[in-house]
């Protein structure tokens, strides 16, 4: 969605990826889309992998050793750091060869990681400057591995989606390269009218419908959810539960629901696609997020821009788009007492749910709007551009 924000802004976007999604991903038509317009380094084969290393050598010796120098100092320790750090040379090679191929003027990433090593080493072999998005959190618990004070240092600029990250950058680099830390939210758009009835689980009156969307994975903490309705249900709460994803702990998940006795409490939809995620926020009452660590989940702000409150941890950059009592509830991570506490108030409260759902929405339309972030985006691409 970022991409087609900023070409709606005028920008000429080529897509590159290193590898291309599993099916499950595919779940919509703009993925579908998207994957048919994307240029896969990996895709070129182990061939086409060494001939463009051996033509970014013949081309130009020197930025080749430059970036091999680079690749060096950067790599990941051990044997396995450095057959990984062969993989993303090469997979630099075969961009830094497109990119030329195409005039492309400047390349941005949007993550920190293993993508940002090929994107740096791609800049270094083409001289054409980079830049990326700082999400977190998990970057922030590896920032040495992945050698994260250098990719902001060489960066022409990096785009942070909240003030957290922002602290997050500072606190890994040189304070030389804090000028060109700029915070770019995440964002969406204005939520079109849509048929709650496509979620496939009618509305049932007295219950409360609580909505999780996300990834199946212990940091989202939604086993702590799991206990918290538990407790509610025995205390006679009528609430029910949506998950819309997959992930890893799916199947722990599943077993836990039976275990809690909460089966027909609790619907596992696994992916689903933009469509579907929408008509589920549209008919759910609370949407809940009770992670252990994030960045600033777009699953939040799509939520409330739906006028649906919301309930989150206080961690990463989530109170920067949610404000306690105003927008929605934000609660200590882990904490079953927090969460049940703050899904009673919304169950039993349809004034408030309204009330919060509206100041949610206008929240996310002033600040969290992915045509102004795209826009701003653009003018640090014109900024790096034009310094050269």
């Amino acid at each position: 969605r970022e991409v087609r924000a900023v070409e709606a802004a005028g920008v000429k976007v080529e897509r590159f990826a290193v590898r291309e999604p599993g099916s499950e991903h595919l779940v919509g038509t703009m993925q579908r889309e998207e994957r048919g317009a994307t240029t896969y380094l990996l895709g070129h084969g182990s061939a086409a992998l060494v001939r463009s290393a051996l033509s970014a050598l013949w081309r130009a010796p020197h930025r080749f050793v430059r970036a091999a120098s680079l690749a060096a100092r950067t790599r990941r320790a051990g044997l396995d750091g450095v057959m990984r750090q062969l993989a993303y040379f090469a997979e630099a090679a075969v961009l830094a060869e497109e990119m030329r191929r195409r005039k492309v003027e400047h390349l941005h990433n949007h993550f920190g990681d293993s993508s940002c090593t090929v994107a740096m080493l791609a800049s270094e072999l083409s001289g054409i400057g980079y830049s990326f998005t700082l999400h977190g959190p998990a970057i922030f618990f590896e920032p040495h591995e992945w050698h994260l004070g250098t990719k902001i240092e060489r960066a022409r600029f990096v785009a942070t989606i909240s003030n957290f990250a922002r602290s997050q950058a500072a606190l890994f680099c040189s304070p030389d390269a804090w000028g060109h830390l700029y915070i770019v939210h995440c964002g969406v758009s204005e939520p079109e009218a849509i048929d709650a009835d496509d979620s496939g689980w009618p509305r049932s009156d007295g219950t409360t419908d609580l909505l999780f969307v996300g990834r199946l994975d212990p940091v989202k903490g939604v086993m702590v959810l799991f206990e918290t309705i538990a407790q509610l249900v025995e205390a006679g709460e009528n609430v029910r539960l949506v998950l819309v994803g997959d992930g890893p702990q799916r199947v722990e998940l599943e077993e836990l629901t039976a275990d809690l006795g909460l089966s027909d409490r609790v619907r596992f939809t696994g992916y689903q696609n933009q469509q579907q995620v929408q008509a589920h926020l549209e008919r759910c009452d609370v949407f809940v997020l009770p992670s252990f660590a994030e960045g600033v989940p777009v699953s939040l702000m799509e939520a409330m821009a739906r006028r649906r409150p919301v309930i989150a941890t206080n961690v990463g950059g989530v109170t920067e788009l949610v404000e306690d009592g105003i927008s929605g509830r934000v609660v200590p991570p882990g904490d079953d007492v927090a969460l049940r506490s703050a899904i009673e108030d919304l169950a039993r409260d349809p004034q408030l749910r309204e009330k919060m759902g509206a100041a949610g929405a206008a929240k996310v339309h002033a600040e969290f709007n992915s045509s102004t972030e795209a826009q701003r985006l653009v003018s640090l691409f014109d900024r790096a551009i034009l310094s050269g």
